[in-house]
């Protein structure tokens, strides 16, 4: 393990992790040798968690539309965090805020934060997030404590972004997707879909999907990549313009906030001082 003033670097096997915990406990760089697992920068040159390979989702992932919500009687709001013009939040708090080393040695560290009440979100939680490599994969968890008086609603993920090769390819099983409206990007309702089976660019996705089971896979010409989860849900975005994808294990459908029963949909009224876990499993071997 090495450390300097922003970066922990984990190594197992040929496997290299590299995190920035001042920039929302972002994974900077996964590696195998050389190759790129997830899109990857060493960590003194990643510039912020957008152009990370990983980051995580809390409270709440993918969009809150119009930066609003009602919750249990009471309506808040919440400010811009993406870019100023976009009219929803995205991805929770955690992914813009810096969070602290509480543990690290050879091959697994310990981040925490705690997020006060404040613009971006009306409750008060803390955070821990667990990174666990082996020569043979990454594990990362997730507990999600409510510190406020208040009961809050709590959603759980992360983010990964994948390098787009010559031959990606993505492999899911689920029981259902989430369609768009194509101009405010929401989920408008569900359609039954298996899952996916294909050449990433071939594909054009910004869904989520649900009844997500077993592993997702991706592969391509120079890895084989499992990644498996305790969350059933999976945002899938394949950007035909961009050279990377991404396949995120999450709690709940974009958005639940906002539907007529949140809990139905994955999200969880989270009482004070109770705790929500989640965990994230990427295996990697060459192709």
């Amino acid at each position: 393990m090495t450390t300097h003033t922003d970066a922990v670097v984990l190594r197992a096997g040929e496997l290299r992790l590299a995190l920035r915990p001042d920039l929302g406990a972002s994974v900077a760089g996964l590696w195998l040798g050389d190759t790129p697992v997830l899109r990857s920068t060493e960590p003194a040159a990643l510039q912020g968690p957008r152009a990370s390979g990983c980051f995580p989702l809390a409270p709440y992932s993918n969009r809150l539309g119009y930066r609003h919500f009602r919750w249990q009687g009471r309506d808040h709001t919440t400010a811009p965090n993406f870019e100023e013009a976009y009219p929803h939040s995205l991805h929770g708090t955690s992914w813009k805020e810096p969070w602290r080393v509480t543990h690290a040695d050879a091959t697994s560290a310990v981040l925490s934060l705690t997020h006060h009440t404040d613009v971006h979100w009306p409750f008060t939680f803390d955070l821990m997030q667990r990174f666990e490599l082996a020569p043979g994969g990454l594990r990362v968890s997730l507990v999600l404590t409510n510190i406020d008086a208040r009961t809050q609603p709590v959603g759980l993920g992360w983010h990964p972004y994948f390098p787009k090769r010559s031959r990606s390819r993505i492999h899911i099983e689920c029981s259902g997707r989430w369609e768009s409206d194509p101009v405010t990007h929401l989920p408008t309702r569900r359609v039954a879909q298996k899952g996916i089976d294909g050449e990433v660019r071939h594909l054009d996705y910004d869904h989520c999907f649900d009844g997500w089971q077993g592993a997702a896979r991706v592969r391509d010409e120079a890895l084989a990549v499992s990644i498996t989860s305790s969350l059933d849900h999976l945002v899938v975005f394949t950007p035909p313009a961009r050279d990377y994808f991404c396949v995120e294990p999450v709690s709940h459908v974009s958005n639940a906030i906002q539907m007529a029963d949140p809990a139905a949909h994955g999200l969880v009224a989270l009482e004070a001082a109770d705790t929500l876990e989640a965990w994230m499993q990427i295996e990697v071997s060459r192709a």
